[in-house]
């Protein structure tokens, strides 16, 4: 079993290299695709075009999200998946010969295990939402039309061409091996296709949102500290993340288990707080009848949640660290549909429930 991980975790090798060799001028292609392809990104940017267009497609592509990224944070601490920048230098595999040279980029020292790929899980559920929601808006009741099935093989051939830049994006940096990426691509999908299934996620009660997010929370830190308990460390990954990474600045505590969780546990229950807040109630009318209202709050909402994007939370006590990115999660959701519509609403002076 072990000799067979090994080969695999060769061959990943070999396919980084073969990259960083061959395709060296697109250094900053593959960089630029890994950053894009954070799951930041689906909150700060895409969450609220969706959600303010069509509201339901909004709603199901957070709780994906961050559904699929804590089953991600489960996944790996179960699999102990190893990262080839730090398994290149770790190994005795190539005792016997020279290792391949394998360069590290600043955003390749993530801290947690490697498998399955958290972008590539997270790009597959988050675009698969999106393109089956776009072909289910455009998708008549009669039989489809040529228009439709032109639609349907564009959007379908660039979801593939996305999934396949990150994939190989992962793999350059050096971040993933490509089995790894590839589970986190079939993880995304069927995390998406579930949601499909899943209708209590539209009309869920505020105690329900805090049931949920409670519920994900004690199992993640009840498995961690079990497993700690039965002499298991999950947070392995870390001593080698600083021992291996070429540079200790490029190793963030914001990669880490513990901050992905507290970050999405964060967005989920914003949500669920925003929804039932009585700012929502109030622009409700407004909000989902009128485009240009509509198109105010996207462009609001971008520019709020980028400006709250570039604030960094301090990084010198982990625990202030992690209820800081807790916070600042909630409040993507809660500027994005509560507070920006409400205050839209009311710098335009119209009254409750008006349509623009």
């Amino acid at each position: 079993m072990a000799l067979g991980m090994d080969a695999l975790h060769d061959f990943g090798i070999q396919s980084t290299h073969y990259l960083q060799v061959n395709y060296r001028d697109s250094q900053d292609w593959f960089i630029l695709v890994s950053v894009l392809a954070d799951l930041r990104n689906a909150f700060y940017v895409l969450f609220p075009i969706w959600f303010h267009l069509q509201e339901a497609v909004g709603i199901r592509l957070l709780w994906v999200a961050v559904i699929g990224d804590w089953l991600n944070l489960v996944f790996k601490w179960i699999l102990f998946g190893q990262r080839p920048y730090w398994w290149v230098r770790d190994t005795d595999y190539y005792s016997n010969t020279s290792a391949p040279l394998i360069k590290q980029f600043s955003v390749t020292c993530e801290t947690g295990p490697g498998s399955p790929s958290g972008h590539a899980m997270g790009t597959a559920g988050v675009y698969y939402v999106m393109v089956t929601s776009i072909l289910s808006i455009f998708r008549g009741k009669k039989k489809p039309t040529y228009r439709f099935r032109c639609l349907n093989v564009t959007l379908w051939l660039a979801f593939w061409v996305v999934q396949l830049s990150v994939c190989l994006s992962r793999i350059y940096l050096a971040a993933h091996f490509p089995h790894q990426v590839v589970a986190g691509v079939l993880s995304g999908i069927a995390v998406a296709e579930t949601s499909y299934h899943v209708r209590g996620i539209y009309n869920a009660s505020l105690r329900k949102y805090i049931l949920v997010t409670g519920f994900l929370f004690g199992f993640a830190v009840g498995f961690y500290l079990l497993l700690r308990v039965l002499g298991v460390d999950l947070l392995w990954t870390l001593e080698k993340a600083r021992r291996w990474c070429e540079r200790p600045e490029w190793v963030h505590i914001d990669t880490t288990p513990f901050a992905s969780l507290l970050k999405n546990l964060g967005t989920l229950l914003g949500l669920g707080l925003a929804l039932h807040s009585g700012m929502y109630r109030q622009s409700c009318g407004s909000r989902l009848h009128g485009l240009p209202f509509r198109l105010g709050c996207i462009g609001a909402s971008l520019v709020l949640l980028h400006l709250l994007d570039t604030w960094k939370p301090p990084a010198q006590v982990e625990l202030v660290f992690y209820i800081l990115s807790f916070c600042k999660s909630a409040a993507v959701p809660l500027a994005s549909v509560s507070l920006i519509p409400y205050c839209l609403a009311q710098l335009l002076g119209r009254p409750h429930g008006k349509v623009l």
